[in-house]
Parts: C-alpha cells; sequence; structure tokens
C-alpha cells in the first residue's frame, strides 16, 4: 500500500499529539480529519518511512532526548547545515573514507569521519580497531605474501573476504549500536524514566542482545545468498573452487563476534560491498514493513517508543498475531437502507432521533469503593440496556470468575483489567445468544461517513459512521469486544451501538417476528426501554411478554391472537412491579433462573437485584433466611445496600404493615417469596 504525504503527515501530528497527551484535540482532528486505511498507526513504521532512524538514535544519546518526531525534525532544522553530518550513513563514511595500507595486506577504513563546518576540513579520526584477515582464514603453511598473492590473483577469494568484511562491519555496528542503547536506558533509569529492576548486570545485558542480532542478521544473509546460489554450484573444499556466488554464503560466526573489520583492496571493491549492504539492509527493512502495515489498525494509535531491536521483535510478533486474528473479520459499512429500518424499529421513524439520554449513555463503572461491579446511568431512558448489561457482568463476576485468592464480596471489587474484560464478556453472550449461538454482529463507530443521508431520512451523525463486522464463533466474538470495549465503556454511543449489535444479532425481521404486534418499538416514549427490547438482552428474543411460552387468546368470532412468550429457562432472571398490580404474569422461566440476579421492573425503571448464593433457588424450605443486594445505577447509590430476606414463619408480621409505606422493591420480591420479610439492615428504604 502508498503512503501518501499527507497520510504521513497527518501521522506525524497525531504522534505529537498523543505524545503530549492531548487527547480531546486528537478526538477534534479525528472528527474532522479522520483516519484512513494509509493512515500510520506505528511510531516505528513512521520513523522508517521518514528515513529518520540515524536522527533517532541521535537524540535517544542526548541527555534530554525529545519526545516526539515533529519536535526531532524542527530541532535538526533549526540547527542548520552544520546537522546535516548526523544522517550520513555509515556506508557513505566508508565510501568517502581515505585508504591506508599496512603489512602488504588490504588497506584499512577508518570507520568515523570528523569534519569541520568552518573549514570544509574532513579528516579521519584515529581507528578503533585495526581491520586485518584473521589468521584462521589463512590455510596452514602459508605466509602472509602468499596470502597477498592469492588475493590479486583470485578474484573469487577477494569477494569472499568483502563479503564475510560486510559482515564483521555489521557486527561492529550492531556492537556500538547496542552500547549507545544501553548506556541511553541507563542515562533514562537515572533520570526515573524506566524502572524496575534490572535482572543481569550491563555486560550480560549487551552480550545477550549483541548474540541474538548477530544470529537474526546471519539467518537473514543464509536465506538471501542461498537463493542466489547457482544449482550447478561446485562442491570443492578449497578457496580457489569457490565461485562469487558461494562465497558469498560463507559466514565466519566466530569473526563476527569477535567484531573485526576487514577492507579491500581497490575502491571498486568497496562500492561493490556498499551495494551488498545496502541490498540487504533494504530487503529487511521491506519485510518489516509489510509485517507493520499487515497489522494497521484505523481505529486504534499505537505510538509506542521503542528503545531497542528486542522491544522491536517483540511488538513485531504481536502484530503478526493480531493480523492474523483480525484478517478473518468481515466489516462492511452500514448502508442507508438498513441504517433506515434500524430506525424505524428502534425509535418508530427514519425522521427521528435518539435523545441526549441515549446518545450520551456508555456503559462506565463505578469509582466507588464498595460498587466498583457497577455501571453508572446518567439520566433516564436507556435504563433495560444497562440492567441488562449490569446482571451479566455480575453473573461474570460471581459465578465465573476464576481470580484465585477471591472470595465472597472481593468478588465484587474488581480491578479496572477485570471490569474491561468482563464488560466485554457479558456483552459478548447477550450478542451470541441474540444470534442464536450461531452468529453475532457487531456495531462499531468507524468516525467517518459511509453514506450520505438522502430522501426521507434524518442524519444525526450515528448511522452514518457504523462499520458492522459478522463474526461466526464466540472467541472472534470476546476477541473483537475486547479490542473496541472503549467504545462501549466510555464512549458516549454505548448503549446505542450495543443495541444495535443485538437488532443486527437478532436480524431486523426477526426482531419484528418476536413481537406480538410488528409496529411495536423497541424504544418506547420518553426514551424508555420497551419490554422487547429487554427480553432481547435477557432471553435472546424480543418477545412482548413474560409468561412461559407461547398463549392463544380468542379475540371472538373464530379469531386467534398468538401471544408470544420466553421459550425456555434463562441465566438471568426478572422481577416486575406490575405482576403485585396483577397486571402481567411472570413466568417460571424469568422468576426462577440459573442464576440468582433479577432484573427489577419497578415505576418506569429497571434495576439489579442479586445474591450470592445460587442454594436459594433450590432451598424450598418452610424457613429461610438469606442476603440479597440491589443496586440501581441511576440512584446516584454511594453505599452498599444489603437486604436480608426472610421467608417462611418469621415473615408473618409483615402482613400488619401498612401497605403505602411499603417500598416498591419489597413488593417485587414479594412476588418471588410469598410474604416475606424484608430488613433494610439500617439502609434508608427506598420508597
Amino acid at each position: 500500500m502508498t503512503v501518501s504525504v499527507e497520510d504521513v503527515s497527518s501521522s506525524v501530528v497525531r504522534e505529537y499529539l498523543s505524545r503530549k497527551g492531548l487527547k480531546r484535540t486528537i478526538a477534534c482532528m479525528d472528527e474532522e480529519h479522520p483516519r484512513t486505511a494509509s493512515s500510520v498507526n506505528n511510531r516505528s513504521e513512521l520513523r522508517q518511512l521518514l528515513n529518520m532512524d540515524a536522527l533517532y538514535r541521535n537524540n535517544k544519546a542526548q541527555i534530554c532526548p525529545l519526545k516526539t518526531l515533529l519536535e526531532m525534525i524542527v530541532k535538526h532544522h533549526m540547527e542548520g547545515p552544520e546537522n546535516d553530518q548526523i544522517t550520513i550513513s555509515e556506508s557513505d563514511s566508508l565510501q568517502s573514507a581515505p585508504t591506508a595500507t599496512r603489512n602488504n595486506t588490504a588497506p584499512v577504513i577508518s570507520k568515523h569521519i570528523k569534519s569541520r563546518s568552518d573549514t570544509g576540513e574532513v579528516y579521519p579520526s584515529q581507528p578503533t580497531h585495526t581491520s586485518l584477515f584473521p589468521k584462521t582464514d589463512r590455510e596452514p603453511g602459508r605466509n602472509p605474501t602468499e596470502d597477498s598473492e592469492a588475493y590479486k590473483h583470485k578474484p573469487t577469494m577477494a569477494a569472499s573476504r568483502n563479503d564475510e568484511s560486510v559482515l564483521k562491519r555489521e557486527a561492529e555496528r550492531n556492537t556500538s549500536t547496542t552500547e549507545n542503547t544501553q548506556r541511553t536506558r541507563t542515562n533514562r533509569t537515572r533520570r526515573g524514566m524506566i524502572a524496575g529492576p534490572i535482572a543481569s548486570t550491563l555486560q550480560e545485558s549487551n552480550k545477550k542482545k549483541q548474540n541474538r542480532r548477530l544470529d537474526v542478521r546471519q539467518q537473514l544473509l543464509r536465506v538471501e545468498l542461498e537463493n542466489k546460489r547457482p544449482s550447478d554450484e561446485l562442491s570443492g573444499t578449497g578457496v580457489d573452487q569457490k565461485t562469487p556466488q558461494s562465497g558469498l554464503t560463507e559466514i565466519n560466526s566466530a569473526d563476527c563476534l569477535r567484531g573485526q573489520r576487514e577492507s579491500w583492496s581497490a575502491p571498486d571493491k568497496g562500492q561493490r560491498a556498499k551495494r551488498f549492504e545496502k541490498d540487504m539492509l533494504t530487503t529487511t527493512n521491506v519485510k518489516s514493513l509489510a509485517g507493520q502495515k499487515a497489522a494497521l489498525d484505523v481505529a486504534e494509535m499505537v505510538l509506542d517508543d521503542i528503545d531497542d531491536d528486542e522491544d522491536l521483535r517483540e511488538l513485531s510478533k504481536v502484530s503478526f498475531q493480531r493480523a492474523g486474528t483480525e484478517h478473518s473479520y468481515a466489516g462492511r459499512p452500514m448502508g442507508q437502507h438498513t441504517a433506515r429500518e434500524l430506525k424505524v424499529i428502534l425509535i418508530g421513524s427514519s425522521l427521528n432521533c435518539f435523545s441526549v439520554e441515549w446518545r450520551n449513555q456508555g456503559f462506565a463503572f463505578s469509582e466507588t469503593y464498595d460498587l466498583r461491579y457497577g455501571i453508572v446511568q446518567k439520566k433516564g431512558g436507556p435504563c433495560g440496556v444497562l440492567a441488562s448489561m449490569q446482571a451479566f457482568v455480575l453473573k461474570k463476576l460471581l459465578f465465573e470468575n476464576v481470580e484465585s485468592g477471591n472470595t465472597g464480596l472481593q468478588w465484587l471489587r474488581p480491578s479496572d483489567t477485570t471490569r474491561r474484560t468482563t464488560l466485554a464478556s457479558a456483552a459478548a453472550e447477550m450478542l451470541w445468544r441474540a444470534g442464536e449461538e450461531k452468529q453475532a454482529t457487531i456495531a462499531i463507530n468507524s468516525g467517518r461517513n459511509h453514506f450520505t443521508p438522502t430522501g426521507h431520512f434524518k442524519s444525526e451523525g450515528v448511522f452514518e459512521k457504523i462499520t458492522c463486522f459478522t463474526v461466526d464463533n464466540v472467541k472472534d466474538l470476546q476477541l473483537l469486544l475486547e479490542r473496541h470495549i472503549d467504545q462501549f465503556e466510555t464512549g458516549v454511543l454505548g448503549c446505542i451501538l450495543l443495541t444495535i449489535s443485538a437488532v443486527l444479532s437478532r436480524s431486523i425481521e426477526k426482531v419484528r417476528d418476536d413481537m406480538d404486534v410488528p409496529t411495536t418499538t423497541l424504544i418506547g416514549a420518553h426514551g424508555y426501554c420497551t419490554q422487547e427490547l429487554v427480553n432481547l438482552f435477557l432471553c435472546g428474543r424480543a418477545v412482548s411478554n413474560v409468561f412461559d411460552n407461547d398463549m392463544e387468546l380468542d379475540s371472538g368470532h373464530g379469531n386467534m391472537t398468538l401471544l408470544k412468550g420466553v421459550k425456555g429457562p434463562c441465566d438471568i432472571g426478572l422481577l416486575s412491579l406490575f405482576e403485585h398490580y396483577n397486571i402481567c404474569k411472570v413466568g417460571a422461566h424469568l422468576k426462577t433462573p440459573r442464576y440468582p440476579i433479577w432484573v427489577v421492573c419497578s415505576e418506569s425503571h429497571f434495576s439489579v437485584l442479586f445474591g450470592l448464593q445460587r442454594e436459594l433457588l433450590t432451598n424450598r424450605g418452610q424457613r429461610m433466611e438469606f442476603e440479597l443486594y440491589y443496586y440501581d445505577g441511576l440512584a446516584n447509590q454511594q453505599d452498599e445496600i444489603r437486604l436480608t430476606v426472610s421467608v417462611g414463619e418469621s415473615a408473618r408480621s409483615c402482613a400488619d404493615d401498612d401497605t403505602d409505606l411499603i417500598p416498591p422493591l419489597e413488593h417485587c420480591i414479594r412476588t418471588r417469596w410469598k410474604n416475606a420479610l424484608v430488613n433494610w439492615n439500617d439502609t434508608e428504604p427506598i420508597l
């Protein structure tokens, strides 16, 4: 994929904003200038596209290095032409360096070139190593004079020496880079930028990193050179019998580890070695860029600081794994036809819009210590969706939590990571059930419009930006939700996206077929959730009733009306104040769920009631006492509400109470446990 100048420029700006922590500015930029498929979201790849690796290394060696690529570029140009020498590659320095001879062998080339901008004089510095042919490369019984003669008259041997010198010079460069990187990391540790214990000494760390890098480079060289080797290669063992191609394949790992530098007898051999080295580095860079582009993520911005090659290799492994996982996700932009159908079934008309309460509601958790499990509701409206999600989150925390060491109420004080994982798992279970455990669809806000509304469709900036991902197994569903969990937890459209995902997972046609009246909407008057929407989340079907199975109602003149109810047992139950007033009858499938968690419908509001022991669902004794916990995300709850429920002979005194002062929650509890006595344990009852 070709990356344009505009994409690179915008990525540089985003990298600057990200490193400076300007999140709101990034959000504004994403809205006015959205990311595209060719946007660069990896800092290492962006650095390579700008050809500023040398500038980046030089910056990291400074006492106070700059944090952003944009600052490095600006500083480089502000310092003027005298700083241009920094970006000259080492291969160019090798080419321009003067040569010298010693002991009748090939001339020695100094690696470091010093320059003075005031006089323009360039002169070689004192060489740090003396580059001679190792004694182990000579055959026994041959003296330096014979080696010199053989070097003059055997071009294949010279080519072999040249290629070995390239490898050795590369090894020496790696050693220098490793030392600079380690020294920089040490300085950063002293300044407090890197924390944590050091597992080994600096010398051992340098040695391990050097050995790993040399092994990787040698493997790349071997693969490249074996591809160039002709099929009719000679099998002789003498140096004089080898062709230039076979000479290139000789890699002496011992010499590379010693870091000795080779030299060439003429400038044209230096040119050849330089081209060989450049080709190999280009091949490596192309492979690295291809791997990074395969993991390109439009929705997320990954701008991590890569300190050394080990971190880069680890990042590459993660990128390839994510690329392999994301490859199966079939994302498709939402069209206007689907958007119109969704609006009609959700809010009644394609000319209507979501209320402010829905548009600003996500699944953010409470930061109160005793209520860290609770999802906070900002305003009334989407309480049915929030209560359903809350119930499944509690199910995951209390009965499917595998964290060791947590007992009892400790499960209700999860860490931030556990909460996010649990939220994704709960959403995955609801959507998977809505898709009949065959497939599920997730609606994600892509940040850019996919269609321009026309005709009878009122735009509100929601449906136009949705991209739908359909998966056919629950594992991919879980991974995809974890990847985009920010849009549901902290995003302002979290409730809307989950509701759209549930409808699409079930399909619009099946949702209509579930209802008693196909023209019923899932969001009713004043933005309240209807029973159909709550049943879609709890049972996977948008049925209109809460009794068990279906019922036929004789409407006269031989006409029968089919009323659809809950088909089978549910994991999460439902208690309704309407049953207390004999308006409806909650069936056993919802009243006695598999887990002691109930969504409570009371006074046009949904909240959650739950217990910690599953035994209270099976214990049918005459006398029983147990505890239930109540959570209402809209009540600005600050303390834990614990209720003690007594069933049997000890509860007879409740009949003498004034019914006008009985909290509605107690009426809901007694629809499940008849004549139960509820003790609020010094908590103010909710009337």
